[in-house]
This record gives C-alpha cells, structure tokens and sequence, in this order.
C-alpha cells in the first residue's frame, strides 16, 4: 500500500498546503480527511499565489484526483465560492478533479451564528475559534442530527432534516443569545441552487473509490488540518479544534485500514507559532518575535490574525512524533531565521522547580512551564536562493542536524521558501 499522511506537527499553519503541492507531483490521489473551512492553506506557484480552505492542496496538480473525505465538516457555500475561484484561474476545469464524500457533513448559517455568539459570550474566557461553525457542525454529526453533503440533492429529506434543525438551533439563537431566527424556506432556496452547482463533484462512496485506488497500486496523500497540538482528545485542551487532527485520523475519517498507510509525515516550522488562545511555552513577547513574525508573513490565510511566534519547541515535536506515529519529518521556513545572531531551541521544561523532558498532559501545567532553551549560532545568509543541500551555511546545517538528532528521526525535506522550487530533498516521499 502507498498511503503517505501528512500532519501538522506544532500547533497548525506549519506549511502543510505547501507540502502537499510539492508532493502531489508525485501522487495519484489527495484526500483531506479532517476540518473544515477554519484551514488555510497558502500555495505559491510561479509566483501566483492560491488560499484554499476546503479543497484539498493537491488541486494545482490538473493529473492528481483530490477527495473531500466524510470527516470533514463542509460550508457548502464557501467551497462554492472557492470552486468558482479555481475554475476562474483555470485550476479545475475538469470535474472529476474534486470528489466530494456524500457522508461528509456540512455546516449552514445557523452553525455560524451558534459558533460567533458562544465565542461573544466567553468574554475573557475565548477559545479562539475562526467562527466558521466547525464545533456545532462536528457537535450535529455526533448527536446524530448532521445535516450531510448527500442531502442537499433530496429534498424532502433535507426539508425534514432542517425542520428538525431549526427547532432547537433557534431557540438557542431567539431564547438565549437574542438572536434572528433563521427560516427553513430561505435555506432550502439556497441550498438547492448550490446543490445544483456542486451536484458534478458528488462522489457516493469515496471510501471504496480509495480503497480500491490503493489495493491497485495508487500512489495516495492524506492532507490534514491544523495540527497535533489543536487534536481535540489528545491536544491543548480546550484551546483546540473540534476533530482530531492525528495521523490515525486519516484511516478513520477516510474510511480505511490502517494497514494503507506506509509512511506519516510530521511537518514543523523551524520555529513555533500559535493562533488564538491557549499556552505556548516558547512564545516570544519582544522585538525577536516580532522580526519572526514580519519575516514569516505570519498572518493567518483564513482569518487575518497575527500568529503568536517563539523558538522551536522540541518537547511539543517529541510529542507530536508519539502520538501520530512520525516516521519522517519535513522542516518548513527556515530560511525565515536568516538574520539573527543566535537561535533558541527549547529543549525541555522546569514545572515547579523540576526539569522535564514530555509534555504535561494537563493545559493547566502546560501554561505554566517554562522553557528550557539551548543556544545555536545564527547565520546572515538569505537561505530563499539555496538550490542544494550542500550550499546551506554551516551554521544553517548544524541547526538541521542538531534538531535532527534531537527528534531521532529523519528529516526528508527542508523548505527555503514558499515556491515549489524552493524545496531540499534528502530523500523522495514515495518507495516506489
């Protein structure tokens, strides 16, 4: 089996749509198996630059088949708009391009009025979340009431799905957040004008589609959102996402073995960043974090958000490697460090006065360790031109092998800059 999944090994915004771009050249079949519309991923491709939310990275690649798979949360009306957007550009001009699971759920109005007026409502207390209506969409599909992409193209069902909806959703809006209510005739009037432009991507059994792509010797990515440390069972809870974000996730969401996957994929930044609320160990307060953020454009795709920014975190990384089960690495923006003197890397924690190597599970010890950080030697170089592995400063390459040797696993591919060229290899995704 070639199944390769790619994870996000900090808190998310790693660099992963670029990746996958990268990889795709190399794949028959990219799957996004988890999120929803919250993900930004950022491409840049001779110098032209794409955000997609909800379509999967693999989509600038005309000869890859990209699939939306039934862990996913889906806003009907945004990956509309985002489909019309590539079709515009003329990145999808072919339907059987994007296949979109019948059994993913997907997130209306409601869910995004539930999502902005609980956020309001925490005052001091905010999670942090993008107000897409992701956590009340993926909170429908476990109480069983998930409104699914296969409905919108039945519409009595869908009608008697939304009827049920609405009792309780505006209630919650009118009774207790003194909100509009919403009216079942105008969403059933939307939704069937966007089912009609979707209706060419409809893909009824994604699961068998993949299956039987990998029992023949399909090369197959799995692209997730987020990050490791934004998984909602094993992440920094509850400033979180609302699915899991893990490797094993991607066999779940997608609807096979364990047995397909053939290598996982950890991506990190060279540095660490963080959006919204919620511990960050290394997060850096002074004029360093600041000149990381300005170099790193480290201002979300989806929201706009400035990205809290701090040394590289190894305990995170070492945790991130347990739980998802990281065979190889891929270190991202390197090139963004270019300029200072010295480089911090946080090597382990003091949690009330005792030095500790694995991260606390508890987000109330997380938020109060302190970071234990080693010094490495910057380099001034502008790393953005760098073509081989060979021509990276030696500071530059001591700084790889150090984290390298530190994480214990191997580091397959180096990114200098945002573009596809601008990618190191040590050595090729696939085995075959």
């Amino acid at each position: 089996m070639s199944g390769v999944v790619v994870v996000g090994a900090q808190w998310g915004d790693e660099g992963k749509g670029k990746l996958v771009d990268v990889f795709a050249e190399k794949a028959d079949i990219v799957v996004r198996y988890q999120g929803g519309a919250n993900a930004g991923h950022t491409l840049v491709v001779n110098g032209l630059k794409t955000i997609l939310h909800l379509v999967p990275s693999g989509i600038l690649r005309p000869e890859t088949t990209c699939v939306i798979a039934a862990g996913v949360v889906i806003d009907v009306f945004s990956i509309r708009e985002e489909i019309r957007r590539l079709k515009d550009s003329g990145l999808l001009q072919n339907p059987k391009q994007l296949m979109i699971s019948d059994s993913a759920t997907i997130i209306l109005p409601y869910h995004k009025a539930l999502d902005a007026a609980r956020e309001s409502a925490l005052s001091e207390a905010k999670i942090g979340t993008t107000g897409k209506g992701i956590g009340p969409a993926y909170e429908d599909r476990a109480a069983r009431r998930a409104i699914l992409f296969g409905d919108i193209f039945d519409r009595e069902t869908l009608y008697k799905k939304l009827e049920l909806a609405l009792q309780e959703k505006n209630f919650l809006l009118e009774g207790f957040y003194k909100l509009s209510p919403f009216k079942i005739d105008d969403l059933m009037k939307d939704l069937e004008q966007v089912a009609e432009e979707l209706a060419p991507y409809r893909a009824k059994d994604n699961s068998l589609f993949i299956a039987k792509s990998l029992k023949s010797g399909k090369r197959v990515l799995f692209e997730g959102a987020q990050g490791t440390m934004l998984d909602i069972l094993h992440g920094s809870y509850p400033f979180v996402t609302s699915s899991s974000t893990l490797a094993s996730n991607a066999c779940a969401s997608t609807g096979v073995g364990t047995n397909s996957i053939q290598k996982v994929i950890g991506v990190f930044k060279a540095y660490t960043t963080r959006v919204g609320s919620g511990p960050f160990p290394t997060e850096l307060h002074d004029e360093i974090g600041k000149k990381i953020q300005a170099d790193g454009h480290e201002f979300g795709s989806t929201t706009g958000r400035s990205r809290r920014c701090g040394w590289l975190d190894l305990v995170a990384l070492k945790y991130a490697i347990r739980v998802n089960g990281i065979t190889n690495l891929a270190l991202m923006k390197i090139d963004v460090l270019s300029g200072h003197d010295r480089i911090g890397i946080c090597t382990s924690y003091k949690l009330n006065g005792e030095i500790i190597f694995d991260l606390p599970t508890s987000p109330y010890d997380l938020e109060k360790v302190e970071p234990i950080i080693e010094w490495l030697p910057g380099w001034k170089e502008d790393l953005t031109k760098i073509k081989s592995l060979s021509d990276l400063p030696r500071p530059t390459t001591n700084y790889i092998d150090y984290v390298g040797a530190q994480l214990g696993t191997p580091i397959d591919v180096i990114s200098v800059g945002p573009g596809r060229e601008q990618t190191l290899w040590v050595k090729p995704l696939f085995n075959n």
